[in-house]
Order: structure tokens, then C-alpha cells, then sequence
């Protein structure tokens, strides 16, 4: 005979577990990052290349050349996450999730981050005086070689890179995990880059073909589902900080003294320089 419903007793784990996301931030040190920034819009002053004139004749008039100064523009955007601790379902909890809602905002933080950085690699920026004037990113700064990524589009990204003499030093690349499979795939077996590219995807290093890979799923695709991961140098993108992430924990007396769990940040996020940045499309079978 069974016992009465009564009698069970529910047991539950005394914690709660995060579940598999990406917690850290990822990009925020391969890009230059400014965190002084008061006001609606802000601008990145530069300046191009000057070039010399020949003196042909005895005392002649020394030439005058207009000073090629540019800008760049950064408006701020605004994200928030929210949530509140309902009081009442808060005593029935062998646990306090106050903790783990504030973990997982601060890894929907650094997230978002990555997020803006990747989306301003291809997006339209804003020159000019008044920051009007919109750039896109040229076809020339992009490979459209088919397959997936290999060796091969490795060193044209370099190419492209060194064609618009770029440093070569603070190169990078962003791939998803599809993308390291292919460089393991793709190499064969005697080749000597075989042994650096499975450390590679192993993770014991993270520098190939004068590149520091960095890994993100959050990479997007293109109209034929091409998954579109960039290589650039730390001087082609710009991050703006408005305003730092930070968290508040209050209680809020409008509904019954429930916890709310608050964290916010204000940023922007521009391509400073097209011969910066390098867009590879890798198809993913």
C-alpha cells in the first residue's frame, strides 16, 4: 500500500546553477576604449596623410598644402536589465537568487558589449565636421572566397591589411567555433601549420597567421548564410564608454517591498578607419 502524498518530501538543491553562456567580455581589450565622454554625441578627431612638393626653381614660394583633418562620430546607446525578487515566492526559496540574477546581468553586460563591437565592424559609420556624412565598409575590405575559413583567407586578410599599410602588431580576428574546426579540418596533416592550428583549437594558444583569434557565437551572417567574422588591427575600432555598467539593489515598495535587480550602461561603438577592418564571409556546412 502506498504511503499517503503527504508523507513525500520534495528536496531541492540548495543552489542555483548558471547555466553554459558566455560570462566574459571577450573584445573590449582588442579595440580602443575611451571612458571620459560628457555630452549627447562625441567626436574622434583625425588626420591623414601629408605629402611633399619639389622645390624646382632658386627662391621659389614655398607651397602651402591644406591640412586633411577628419572625424568620426559615437552616439551613445542605453541598455538596462531588470528583474525582481517576488517577496512572497522569495520565502518558499531554500535560496536567495538576488546573487545569481546580479552574475547573470553582469555576463548580459559584457555580452552586449561584444555584441556592438561586432555589429559596428560592418555598420554604417559617421563623418565629416558634423558627423554626417555615412561610410560603409568598402569591397575592397572584404573576402569573398567560398568555403569555410582557411589558411589561404587568413593571409589575404593580412594582404588587405598590409596593403593599407597597417601596423602589424594589435592584429585580431573573431571566429565562432565552426571556424576554428575548418582551419583543423583544412590542414592537412604533414602540413607544418597542422600541430599550431589543433593548439589553436585545443586552446593552448591564441595567436595564428599574425593574428590573436578571439572566439564569439554571437558572430552574424549574410543574406546567403555566410557566417561573417572580422580581422582588423586596435586601431580601426573605437568603444565609448558613457557611462560604466553598474548595479543597484533596492527594495521596492510599490510591490511589496520586492528586491529589484538593476544594471545599466550607456555606450557607442564606431569603426574609426575602413583599411582597419577586414570582413571574411566563411561558409558553415
Amino acid at each position: 500500500m502506498s504511503a499517503p502524498s503527504t508523507a513525500f518530501v520534495k528536496s531541492y538543491q540548495d543552489t542555483i546553477t548558471m547555466l553554459a553562456q558566455q560570462m566574459d567580455n571577450r573584445l573590449r581589450s582588442a579595440v580602443m576604449v575611451d571612458t571620459n565622454w560628457t555630452g549627447e554625441e562625441k567626436y574622434y578627431d583625425q588626420y591623414a596623410s601629408d605629402s611633399m612638393v619639389e622645390i624646382s626653381s632658386r627662391l621659389q614660394d614655398t607651397p602651402v598644402q591644406d591640412a586633411d583633418h577628419r572625424r568620426r562620430r559615437v552616439t551613445p546607446r542605453y541598455f538596462v536589465s531588470n528583474t525582481l525578487e517576488d517577496p512572497f515566492e522569495a520565502l518558499q526559496m531554500l535560496v536567495d537568487p538576488k546573487s545569481t540574477y546580479m552574475q547573470a546581468k553582469k555576463a548580459a553586460i559584457n555580452r552586449q558589449v561584444d555584441a556592438l563591437i561586432i555589429e559596428a565592424f560592418n555598420a554604417t559609420a559617421y563623418t565629416g565636421k558634423t558627423g554626417s556624412t555615412s561610410v560603409t565598409l568598402a569591397a575592397a575590405q572584404k573576402t569573398t572566397v567560398g568555403g569555410g575559413l582557411t589558411i589561404a583567407k587568413l593571409t589575404k586578410a593580412n594582404q588587405i591589411l598590409d596593403a593599407g599599410e597597417v601596423e602589424r602588431e594589435d592584429r585580431f580576428i573573431v571566429v565562432s567555433s565552426k571556424q576554428k574546426e575548418d582551419l583543423l579540418n583544412t590542414t592537412q596533416v604533414t602540413s607544418s601549420d597542422y600541430n599550431t592550428v589543433k593548439a589553436l583549437v585545443q586552446g593552448d594558444i591564441d595567436t595564428f597567421c599574425g593574428f590573436k583569434f578571439i572566439h564569439s557565437e554571437q558572430l552574424g551572417t549574410d543574406s546567403g548564410s555566410r557566417r561573417l567574422c572580422y580581422a582588423w588591427q586596435k586601431k580601426g575600432m573605437q568603444l565609448a564608454i558613457q557611462k560604466e555598467a553598474e548595479g543597484r539593489l533596492t527594495e521596492r515598495p510599490d510591490k511589496n517591498y520586492a528586491w529589484q535587480v538593476y544594471v545599466r550602461i550607456a555606450l557607442g561603438v564606431t569603426r574609426l578607419e575602413e583599411a582597419r577592418v577586414v570582413e571574411i564571409a566563411c561558409v558553415e556546412s
